[in-house]
């Protein structure tokens, strides 16, 4: 037996939740640099590539990012000095992480565009020694901008790399019994906080 055999990590699942993304910053260069690589992926822009690509990059990518930044510093956390999409993803991990997870489940989270990546995440559970791997795109209802979009990556993360593990995406859940009964339950308890009690609530 050679004792000088690197330790391998294996036995452990990850569960991988994926959203769409967000920006680093609210600077400029951040701003251009997410909206390039979401407006870049053929499933979100479904134009001839040549016209669009000469369109993204001489026009779009040089007037847009102004715009988007003022709106991004509208909603941004000072405090926590991000997005709030990327705050409430990072608590939803969490929150998961501390009903389910143990030794040997791992719960960490991507964004499709911006960071942190799909790759990157990949990787880490990887080297943590998940050889199965479960991908949760936070989209109920599949479409292809989104839950397709986010298996085109992950597809093209493990073309790259030797090592395989079992994988499972979840395509949508937008039916399942469980998933509307925490709206029902989330909205009630919303609606137990106001002070007056609605005669309509219309969900979209």
């Amino acid at each position: 037996m050679n004792n000088e055999h690197p330790k391998i990590n294996f036995g452990k699942t990850g569960v991988l939740l994926v959203n769409l993304g967000t920006p680093d910053s609210t600077k400029w260069i951040d701003i251009r640099k997410y909206l390039k690589e979401f407006l870049s992926d053929r499933r979100v822009i479904e134009a001839n590539p040549f016209l669009w690509q000469t369109i993204l990059n001489l026009f779009i990518l040089n007037l847009r990012p102004s715009k988007t930044a003022k709106a991004y510093k509208e909603i941004w956390m000072q405090k926590e000095n991000m997005s709030p999409l990327r705050y409430y993803t990072i608590m939803q991990t969490k929150k998961l992480l501390d009903r389910i997870g143990n030794k040997n489940l791992i719960v960490d989270y991507a964004m499709r565009y911006g960071n942190p990546s799909i790759k990157s995440k990949i990787y880490k559970l990887h080297e943590a020694g998940c050889e199965k791997l479960v991908v949760l795109p936070l989209y109920p209802q599949y479409a292809a901008a989104t839950t397709a979009t986010v298996c085109d990556e992950v597809y093209r993360v493990l073309m790259s790399m030797r090592w395989q593990p079992s994988l499972q995406i979840i395509p949508h859940y937008e039916s399942d019994p469980l998933y509307i009964k925490a709206l029902i339950n989330s909205l009630n308890f919303k609606i137990s906080k106001l002070s007056w009690k609605p005669n309509l609530v219309l969900a979209s």
